[in-house]
């Protein structure tokens, strides 16, 4: 996945915190930067003094720099007039379309020849806009899309419209990227946090990170401009192929730790009761002896033991409560509050755990 940092020149952090974090960021191989140009609170004197050092230290690694700009950018920036030329001597390379642009202009922009790319507000995005964009031709392989952070508690989109719209904009062949909170620093004026999910003001930014994913999200941006060091590396990490469920480890048998250790893939024949591992009784490394063959609970993770035969080294995740079996060891257990990302485990889709 390609995920990225945001910076925002001329709010609350220093210079110099903005450019360690541009180094940080890219020594966990973090690629992209976003920072907007028209936030009302912006000290724009810090802004044009700052934004030129910054921008070329993120170019300095070859990151790809999202601007987020509107109409009132030009008014901020001293431009006389939009032109794309000016932002790409500035080191821009993506430029995020707020309001204030019509599909026509959208569309023009898409075909730029300076190698910029367009993007789209994912969250204002409608059916009837992304129709006026493929009836102007809009080049699409030019254009990606970002879903909007909100400031403002309580004015977070819901999950349904994230998912709805991304669909959409997927169905298009467009990438899709949203926002997550930070918890060290949140960004002035109200520091309450920028995701893109009401859901997510609350919980943990590395919970609201895989959540995304398991949404269909492509692209993860840290909407707070100061994150913990543990931040970005869970950043780095995430797989856009697998769901990340964190676990709280029961065994201790290093067979079974072993085979924990692995991705797996929900098999296509969904059971009622249990997700099941597709590839585990092919990746056990030893015999599995009888433990801890207690009452299965949802959210329970158990593997079969050696009296299965066959079956030896099945791996599940309970889904409704099964009584005791002599046969299947309670080996680990989903933390409680990640059991909701179960739900996302679908049949084909991969998972694996962290383990606390």
């Amino acid at each position: 996945m390609n995920n990225g940092i945001s910076i925002y020149p001329g709010m609350d952090n220093t210079l110099e915190e903005n450019l360690g974090l541009i180094e940080r960021a890219a020594s966990h191989g973090i690629n992209r930067l976003f920072t907007s140009l028209h936030i009302p609170e912006t000290d724009r004197d810090a802004l044009k003094k700052d934004i030129g050092l910054l921008l070329k230290t993120a170019q300095k690694h070859q990151m790809e720099i999202i601007s987020d700009i509107s109409p009132r950018t030009l008014d901020i920036l001293g431009m006389k007039e939009f032109n794309l030329s000016s932002f790409r001597m500035l080191g821009i390379t993506t430029l995020r379309l707020d309001y204030g642009y019509a599909p026509k202009e959208i569309a023009r922009l898409s075909h730029n020849k300076l190698g910029m790319k367009i993007q789209l507000n994912a969250s204002t995005m409608t059916g009837k806009i992304l129709t006026a964009l493929m009836e102007e031709k809009a080049n699409l392989q030019n254009i990606d899309s970002l879903h909007n952070f909100y400031p403002r508690p309580g004015t977070g989109l819901g999950e349904e419209t994230l998912v709805r719209k991304t669909i959409m904009l997927h169905k298009a062949g467009i990438r899709v990227g949203a926002f997550i909170p930070c918890r060290k620093k949140k960004r002035g004026p109200l520091y309450d946090g920028l995701p893109t999910l009401e859901d997510h003001r609350e919980i943990s930014p590395l919970l609201s990170a895989r959540h995304l994913v398991a949404l269909g999200i492509d692209s993860v941006f840290l909407g707070d401009s100061l994150p913990e060091e543990k931040e970005l590396e869970a950043l780095a990490g995430l797989r856009a192929d697998q769901i990340h469920v964190r676990a709280v480890m029961l065994t201790r048998d290093p067979v079974q730790q072993e085979l924990l250790k692995h991705a797996f893939t929900s098999r296509i024949d969904e059971a009622r009761d249990a997700i099941r591992a597709q590839e585990s009784r092919g990746l056990v490394s030893g015999p599995i002896f009888p433990e801890n063959t207690v009452e299965r609970r949802p959210g329970d993770i158990t593997i079969d033991n050696e009296n299965y035969l066959r079956y030896m080294g099945e791996l599940e995740i309970i889904k409704t409560p099964q009584p005791a079996d002599p046969r299947i060891n309670v080996v680990a257990r989903v933390s409680k509050d990640e059991t909701f990302l179960l739900d996302y485990i679908t049949p084909g889709r991969k998972f694996s755990f962290l383990f606390e």
